[in-house]
């Protein structure tokens, strides 16, 4: 992984959010994909199936659901993630790991957060999780002009913000379409997930983010 040979001042780690530091499977996805298909069944006039189908065409083809409506319908972003992203028992149901914050510490250099998220959803998780102190910036979905990830648009701003070179970062995502884009920039991909498959295109793998530096120091 090149950003393990960079001395740890000079390394830049950029994190997902959902599924990456936290898992988002257990209750938050469920309730968000339940909102997303109200709205769906509220603005297209579909039943719940078609509401499913939908959400998902548009998430496998363009990385979000809200890509593919602003493309194929020009929905209002703002409005769509007014009304897909309500969690006001959210700090109830986060689940993370308590060493989470102690791996993130433990990690030389700057550290940004980049996420498909809204602001409001992002900044609720990192309180719930306390985390909010770890990263140098956080970038959520209205950073990227509401084209998230894998889109090239929101990798643009984030270095652009931090006159950054691609070979100085690294990427820590679940998501394969994101770290694919990622690869292709010249950044180090960090993949999150227990599955086992190899991808040509990830540099490392770990089952959780609090492996991650016992790993970058071994390798570095």
């Amino acid at each position: 992984m090149r950003i393990a040979a960079l001395a740890p001042s000079r390394r830049v780690w950029i994190f997902d959010l959902d599924n990456t530091l936290h898992d988002a499977t257990a209750a938050i996805f469920p309730s968000m994909h339940a909102q997303i298909n109200a709205f769906l069944c509220r603005e297209f006039g579909v039943d719940e199936e078609g509401a499913n189908r939908m959400r998902r065409e548009f998430w496998l083809r363009y990385g979000t659901t809200l890509n593919g409506l602003m493309r194929h319908h020009g929905t209002d972003p703002r409005r769509f993630l007014a009304e897909t992203h309500i969690f006001p028992e959210l700090a109830d149901i986060v689940v993370h790991e308590n060493a989470l914050k102690h791996a993130l510490a433990r990690l030389g250099g700057m550290k940004l957060l980049f996420s498909n998220a809204p602001r409001h959803y992002v900044e609720g998780v990192l309180r719930a999780m306390r985390l909010a102190r770890y990263f140098d910036r956080v970038y959520a979905i209205e950073d990227a002009r509401y084209r998230g990830k894998p889109a090239l648009h929101g990798f643009h701003v984030l270095l652009r913000n931090h006159d950054l070179d691609p070979h100085r970062c690294a990427l820590v995502d679940d998501a394969l379409e994101n770290l694919r884009t990622a690869h292709r920039l010249g950044m180090s991909t960090v993949w999150v997930s227990r599955r086992k498959r190899r991808v040509p295109f990830v540099d490392l793998r770990v089952g959780s983010v609090i492996e991650l530096p016992r790993l970058v120091f071994r390798y570095g």
